[in-house]
């Protein structure tokens, strides 16, 4: 039988991420993300339920997460399941946890921290392999502080006034 372990998240985080590294030099960022659901019962109540994820990313993405990313950031994340299992020091009984493992991670919103709707830009897509995906640019301002509008260059067989359409 087949297997498959994927999960793909999109929240906000919860903290700003805590980076480690390892003795070789290899960065660790541990992330948590607020995941809410809006819902609406069979009486008509609207509810919010919030989820809390924890989440692990390593190598470049890790350094990634920790330049880009502060509390309250959108974040969509892909990844796979992993159970954590340890011995508790204090008690001595078996604890676990179940974490994501980020293998990709796209930046929500502006670089600035402007939710979305805003006409400032976007954020990039980054994998285990640091190569950025479709990452989005702002565009840059022309000096009179107004967005550049790009125009396709002027055909004149196509360059015509809606009026002058004959159908």
């Amino acid at each position: 039988m087949a297997n498959l372990n994927k999960v793909m998240v999109i929240g906000n985080l919860t903290r700003d991420p805590e980076i480690k590294y390892t003795p070789k030099g290899s960065a660790i960022a541990d992330i948590a993300l607020a995941i809410n659901r809006n819902y609406t019962t069979d009486s008509g109540e609207k509810r919010e339920e919030t989820t809390y994820v924890d989440i692990v990313l390593y190598g470049r993405l890790a350094e990634i997460a920790g330049e880009y990313l502060k509390k309250g950031r959108p974040v969509y994340i892909e990844g796979r399941l992993k159970l954590d299992t340890w011995d508790d020091k204090q008690t001595g009984q078996k604890r676990s946890k179940m974490r994501v493992v980020g293998e990709g991670l796209q930046l929500l919103g502006s670089r600035d921290g402007v939710r979305e709707g805003s006409s400032s830009g976007g954020g990039g897509e980054y994998d285990e392999a640091d190569r950025a995906v479709g990452a989005r640019r702002p565009q840059p301002r022309p000096e009179s502080g107004r967005p550049a509008t790009s125009r396709p260059p002027a055909d004149p067989d196509l360059d015509v006034e809606h009026d002058d359409i004959p159908f």
